[in-house]
């Protein structure tokens, strides 16, 4: 029995998602709860995409087979009973053999929350603390540059030459609440550090370092060494996923 596993987890205190030797992830406890529940057979899980190291979900998607027959309510149930409480299922459901979590993605939407105000502590975790102004005006107008179908090179951590880097965004948004700034990216697919570098292009905009017309010359440029520094993983969260 194939299911699809709807979760969300608190990123914080983990080395990202996906399983590394020696490091505490999101799949390796994914795995083992779904091992205990399917009676101690190794089980894989499937996601969308791999989430990095303090980078949150609200709304992931993993597939798993299970050999044990059980209801979709009683695998969550179970599985919960076996997650720490800094990891959620939300919803699990039985779904055809074939299905496949990641290729069967339409699109995803992620979004990131800056600080402009004062320090606020209860927040490192889940808000980047600039901490101070910004031009927001022209990094709305740089963010417009975003959309479309690209090849996001310049944006991705690894840069392989060979490598596909064309996705497609098909929102790019900047809402302000508060002394906060709400950035949303909606797309078919994301590469590796790829909003977190948008962002961090958009901050150099908003310190007026930049001009928000050269987010143009640097996305065609190809080159990852001119689009600046990479925003703290703390603000980032895939919020949706839609198939």
């Amino acid at each position: 029995m194939r299911f699809l596993i709807k979760f969300s987890y608190d990123g914080t205190h983990y080395a990202g998602f996906q399983r590394q030797k020696g490091k505490d992830t999101i799949q390796e406890r994914m795995e083992e709860a779904l091992k205990i529940v399917n009676n101690h057979q190794k089980t894989p899980i499937v996601a969308t995409g791999r989430t990095d190291k303090g980078v949150h979900a609200l709304s992931q998607y993993g597939h798993a087979d299970l050999s044990v027959k059980i209801t979709e309510k009683k695998l969550k149930r179970a599985l919960n009973s076996h997650l720490p409480d800094d990891i959620h299922v939300m919803e699990t459901k039985e779904v055809e053999k074939d299905f496949h979590a990641r290729y069967y993605v339409k699109k995803k939407e992620y979004q990131y929350v800056l600080n402009r105000g004062e320090y606020n502590p209860l927040e490192k975790n889940y808000v980047f603390q600039y901490n101070y102004s910004l031009n927001v005006e022209e990094m709305k107008k740089a963010i417009f540059y975003f959309l479309g179908e690209h090849d996001f090179r310049a944006f991705a951590t690894d840069n392989k030459e060979k490598e596909n880097c064309v996705r497609e965004i098909t929102k790019a948004q900047i809402k302000e609440k508060g002394e906060k700034l709400i950035f949303t990216f909606e797309g078919t697919g994301f590469l590796r550090y790829q909003v977190r570098n948008m962002v961090g292009l958009l901050i150099k905009v908003g310190e007026n370092k930049i001009k928000a017309e050269e987010v143009k010359s640097i996305l065609e440029s190809k080159d990852r060494t001119k689009s600046g520094k990479t925003a703290p993983a703390c603000g980032l969260t895939l919020v949706k996923v839609t198939y």
